[in-house]
């Protein structure tokens, strides 16, 4: 459901910023690895809704919630029933959302920051794959080193899931 808006259209990763508030927290992984550039509240402190309220004004963010007063303040927001994750990610996509993993990733599952591909001489930490054998993006804002391995598999799993259930 959206704050005030009837029709339902496609909210993307190259028109949209996002701003999830500090119920949302498990979402905003999900959105960054669609390919959205997904503030979250959390990340800033911020749990009261007069400065999140600023902040989507600010910079221009979709809001996504699940407090119906501060969805019902901040235009053009996107207010959540669901507690748990697979259903906020279905309200999400029935909201207009494209829920689609990038190829590519683009911003940090940690901090937003934007991600760099790691060159394939470049050294990573011992956590890390070699980047001459696997795909490696480094954030260029805490430098945590990202690839598509288990995690990120289970993480599409969860999206196509969304897919499949909410297409029938």
């Amino acid at each position: 459901m959206t704050g005030g808006d009837e029709a339902v259209s496609a909210i993307g990763p190259e028109t949209d910023r996002l701003l999830c508030d500090v119920m949302l927290g498990k979402a905003v992984v999900y959105l960054r690895l669609c390919g959205f550039d997904t503030a979250y509240a959390g990340d800033r402190g911020i749990e009261d809704d007069d400065p999140i309220a600023a902040i989507a004004e600010r910079e221009s963010r979709r809001l996504c919630t699940r407090d119906v007063e501060l969805a019902n303040r901040v235009p053009s927001s996107i207010l959540l029933t669901e507690r748990e994750l697979p259903a906020q990610l279905e309200e999400l996509r029935a909201a207009g959302v494209v829920l689609e993993v990038s190829e590519r990733p683009k911003y940090c599952g940690r901090c937003n920051g934007e991600l760099l591909a790691v060159a394939v001489d470049e050294e990573t930490p011992e956590y890390a794959p070699n980047p001459n054998e696997i795909d490696c993006w480094r954030c260029r804002s805490c430098e945590q080193i990202f690839w598509k391995g288990s995690h990120y598999e289970r993480m599409a799993d969860t999206i196509e899931s969304v897919h499949k259930k909410t297409n029938g």
